[in-house]
């Protein structure tokens, strides 16, 4: 009898109770708020938070401030609540980033050399990009980029392969973002929105002169094991007389430097055709 009563304690279903009473309501109340903002497009007022959550206004009044204060989300003019980078902040300071970045000046330095060119990391900040990691091309020619350089993420190579590779709502979101402040209307921001969705099928951006002639700039996403770009590796590639490596093969060269890194933290970056390219 004492042996069939040890057994019945031991049943999974007996466990339950006990894990219901670890249960924090008020932390599950923000994640659930949080998760509902990263998958809308636009703004939610507190009504609206309560009522697609199926909670009353009071519920989740105390939550929202909470996180508003803390930085998570942020209040738009019109009473909204959206979330704020502070998450991609956190996920920055995350060990995979942090792996990222030691296995990534090894290959740069290395890139540098054969291809005789700059090859910077980027990364995504709300409406700007950040260039947090270079290697200097070796040649005696060339030009710097600076460590900590921002700028607004349409206007690089990077920052829209960065764009490109973000999930769907959060892209959509930070695209119109970018066109109301800017000023642009909702056409503008369906050509953002189509522009990026082209990089996202080619899989890598491309652009020649875009910031001084003679430059072409080529970047891919470095990609986390769902798909979404860690961080972008860019080389600003400068056309000179004594440069034996042609655009083409400099461009397989950074994918591959680009599909280490993503295989580093998990991902995987298909390779791309470069047919487009000329030699």
């Amino acid at each position: 009898m004492a042996k069939v009563e040890t057994k019945r304690r031991g049943r999974t279903p007996d466990k339950e109770p006990v894990a219901s009473a670890y249960r924090a309501p008020a932390l599950e109340k923000g994640l659930d708020i949080l998760e509902l903002l990263a998958s809308q497009a636009e703004g939610l007022t507190l009504s609206q938070i309560a009522q697609r959550l199926a909670r009353s206004v009071q519920e989740v009044y105390r939550v929202v401030l909470s996180l508003e204060r803390r930085g998570y989300v942020r209040r738009d003019e019109d009473d909204s609540f959206q979330l704020s980078m502070k998450l991609f902040d956190l996920a920055s300071n995350h060990l995979p980033v942090k792996r990222l970045l030691q296995s990534a000046l090894p290959l740069l330095d290395r890139l540098a050399t054969r291809v005789e060119q700059v090859v910077v990391i980027s990364i995504i900040e709300g409406q700007e990009t950040r260039v947090v990691m270079v290697a200097d091309n070796p040649a005696p020619i060339g030009f710097r980029v600076r460590v900590g350089t921002q700028r607004p993420v349409f206007k690089t190579a990077s920052g829209r392969v960065l764009l490109a590779f973000q999930p769907e709502s959060y892209r959509q979101k930070l695209v119109r973002e970018l066109a109301e402040a800017s000023s642009e209307n909702d056409k503008q921001a369906n050509r953002y929105i189509a522009a990026v969705e082209e990089i996202r099928k080619r899989g890598y951006e491309f652009v020649s002169g875009e910031t001084l002639g003679g430059i072409t700039d080529i970047s891919y996403p470095v990609l986390d094991a769902n798909g979404v770009a860690m961080a972008a590796l860019t080389m600003p590639y400068l056309v000179w007389v004594e440069n034996n490596v042609q655009l083409k093969d400099a461009a397989q060269q950074l994918y591959e430097c680009a599909a280490s890194l993503s295989e580093e933290i998990g991902g995987h970056l298909p390779q791309p055709d470069l047919s487009g390219l000329k030699s």
